[in-house]
């Protein structure tokens, strides 16, 4: 496992010197960094030691007008390297930095009280900048870590240094091993081109493993590339695993709009998105007291208002920059009235919207930073990177998203709990999270929602509150009838009703109805009888028992991407005319010639497919033909049907989406 490791300090006091001593690796790499004696941009360097840990470094900048800088670096690390000039002790930026690692909730850290061999022989000054320091420190996420008087220049305490960073290496790594259960995932921190390779992008890797060969979705950016080459330490290799930092060689459409910012991932819980559920927890507060001498203070309150804490909670409507990962976006605190909920501990769950869109998933740090005056406003969670829109705003209650929050605050197992389902396996789900406690973030998400897509596998997971209403209104529409119902009347019914309670697509809305029915009948309470659902009791009406189970026949030889000639499978299943009619009626058959129908589930399928297909390049007859594996005859009454229902748009170079193409 590798451990990355950032530095944080302020200006000239001695981290990249320090990292140099460490590791023999002049971290910064610019020529202009060089001339002006300070780091710019984010720097990397590497040790090994002796029983096999690696840590990777990550040099940031400590100049004040940097911290944009600063915060791509810390975005993506998992420990700290706090280094405090000991002949200064703690400046302006020594407060910032500690501020925004504080504010992303990092918790594991070595102070690293530098230049040590300026103050020989004047322990009374030694003394009290180790306590400045441990004074400041234990006020944040950093409290109790240990502090290690080095200098970079004599090589003073440097053994001591590498014993206490292997120690925290061991810790973090063997939690992070623990905790390791989404698929590979790199937020880029830079991006270059090469002659004669391409794009290249590095950053640290998360999750994984990760392998040459492998192909990975760039959000926002929305490109599918593929890993032509990975380095680890300026080495090839063709696997890693264990985390750290990495460089990867990507092929493929789209790597030319790779930016720092973007996230390379196969995780679905990676999304693209202009919306964030966050927690948010008030900044971190300085206050030292007498600490501080009175120059300093002078000082440092012209340099930096992190002194003082700025207004708690945030002002709704008001604008920020928001920092996730390696990017920063601005964003606005939302107003609605579900927008914002106060925590028993003081924290604030609030929406926010932001003004371009970015790659978060659930679990993301983020640091909340106003304009004008510059400073940190808040830390915080990221809950949900897609909440809830449409009628499902209804359910973001301070309830739920309490709840949600303290799922997160079990652990990160706890995203692995038990989901709730319908209309993919089961059909009304077990408890959604309870009010008062949630039994994982996925029930306290889902409980948010009331509907969300299943986590693996196609289909929708409903809570138990929408899908019992949905039963009962089924009972209810039947039961008001005096005859009994058409099947897809009553679907139809439904679909309305749940969309009208939670957001979800009409397709699916339609699947999920479909498992509700059915289980309905399963449990005895509705009875199904062909095309039509009735009360246990009640008299059907319509086609005779025979040709309902004649209808059934004749539907399931027609789910078939080549159905044979509505005519033979008709005589086959020997299904009247009469049957062939109601199934047209009912909305099960689709039928476009007058010898050829398909499944009306199976038309929807091979539509789904088709709008996929156009989406990525111009679709022909002959790509639609080879990936049905139908022919010509099948394929070209099909393109006609899409094009004729604005579902695709033929054009000289083929079939693209057209404007009835659901989104």
């Amino acid at each position: 496992m590798t451990v990355v490791i950032g530095t944080a300090g302020h200006i000239d006091h001695g981290k990249t010197t320090l990292l140099r001593a460490l590791t023999g690796i002049d971290a910064d790499r610019l020529p202009e960094e060089r001339r002006r004696g300070m780091t710019i941009e984010v720097g990397y360097a590497h040790l090994a030691f002796d029983d096999g840990t690696v840590v990777d470094f990550v040099d940031v900048p400590g100049h004040e007008k940097l911290v944009g800088n600063m915060l791509v670096g810390a975005g993506e690390i998992d420990a700290v390297l706090l280094v405090v000039a000991a002949d200064d002790g703690p400046r302006a930026q020594t407060i910032e930095h500690l501020g925004l690692l504080d504010a992303l909730g990092l918790s594991d850290a070595v102070i690293a009280l530098s230049k040590v061999d300026v103050l020989e022989g004047d322990a009374a000054r030694l003394d009290g900048a180790r306590g400045a320091v441990r004074a400041l420190v234990d006020r944040t996420t950093m409290s109790g870590s240990p502090i290690v008087e080095v200098s970079g220049t004599t090589g003073a305490g440097l053994d001591d240094l590498r014993r206490e960073l292997l120690a925290m290496a061991t810790r973090v790594g063997a939690r992070l091993v623990a905790g390791r259960t989404h698929p590979a995932r790199i937020a880029v921190d830079r991006v270059f081109g090469m002659k004669g390779r391409g794009t290249v992008v590095t950053g640290s890797l998360r999750g994984g493993p990760l392998a040459a060969g492998e192909s990975l979705d760039a959000r926002p950016a929305g490109a599918r590339l593929r890993i032509r080459e990975l380095q680890v330490h300026n080495g090839r290799v063709e696997r890693v695993q264990g985390g750290g930092r990495v460089a990867l060689n990507l092929a493929g459409g789209g790597a030319e709009r790779l930016t720092r910012g973007v996230v390379l991932s196969a995780d679905p819980d990676v999304v693209a998105t202009r919306t964030l559920l966050a927690r948010l927890r008030p900044p971190f507060d300085a206050g030292m007291g007498d600490a501080r001498s009175g120059e300093a203070r002078s000082r440092d309150a012209r340099n930096s208002d992190t002194w003082g804490g700025g207004r708690w909670p945030p002002r709704a409507g008001g604008a920020f920059s928001v920092h996730v990962g390696t990017e920063v976006v601005e964003a606005t605190l939302g107003r609605g009235r579900s927008d914002a909920s106060a925590l028993d501990d003081g924290s604030v769950v609030a929406t926010l919207r932001l003004a371009e869109p970015i790659a978060a998933a659930p679990g993301d740090r983020l640091v909340l930073r106003r304009p004008m005056p510059v400073g940190t406003v808040a830390g915080g969670l990221v809950l949900d990177a897609a909440p809830p829109t449409g009628p499902s705003r209804r359910r973001q209650t301070r309830e739920r998203v309490a709840a949600l929050a303290e799922a997160f605050d079990v652990g990160p197992e706890a995203a692995g709990g038990t989901r709730s389902v319908a209309g993919a396996g089961s059909a009304a789900a077990h408890g959604a999270a309870s009010r008062a406690g949630a039994a994982s973030v996925a029930d306290a998400r889902l409980d948010l929602h009331g509907a969300l897509p299943a986590a693996s596998g196609p289909g929708w997971l409903l809570v138990r509150d929408v899908a019992g209403a949905l039963a009962d209104e089924a009972l209810e529409r039947v039961a008001a009838s005096p005859e009994a119902v058409g099947h897809a009347e009553l679907r139809g019914a439904l679909v309305r009703g749940l969309r009208r309670r939670v957001a979800i697509p009409v397709d699916a809305a339609g699947d999920v109805v479909a498992r509700v029915i059915a289980e309905s009948v399963a449990d005895g309470a509705l009875v199904r009888d062909g095309d039509v659902v009735r009360l246990p009791g009640q008299v059907p009406a319509g086609p005779s028992p025979a040709t309902l189970l004649a209808m059934d026949r004749l539907e399931a030889l027609l789910a078939t991407p080549a159905p044979p000639p509505l005519a033979d499978a008709a005589r086959a299943a020997s299904c009247p005319e009469e049957g062939i009619r109601a199934l047209e009626a009912a909305g099960r058959i689709v039928r476009l010639e007058p010898d050829l129908a398909w499944a009306a589930a199976t038309h929807r399928s091979l539509e789904a497919q088709a709008l996929d297909l156009a989406r990525r390049a111009p679709l022909s007859p002959a790509a639609l033909r080879d990936a049905t594996g139908t022919s010509r005859k099948y394929v070209m009454t099909l393109l006609e049907d899409f094009d004729r229902r604005g579902i695709l748009r033929r054009t000289p170079a083929g079939h693209v989406p057209g404007p009835r193409a659901p989104r």
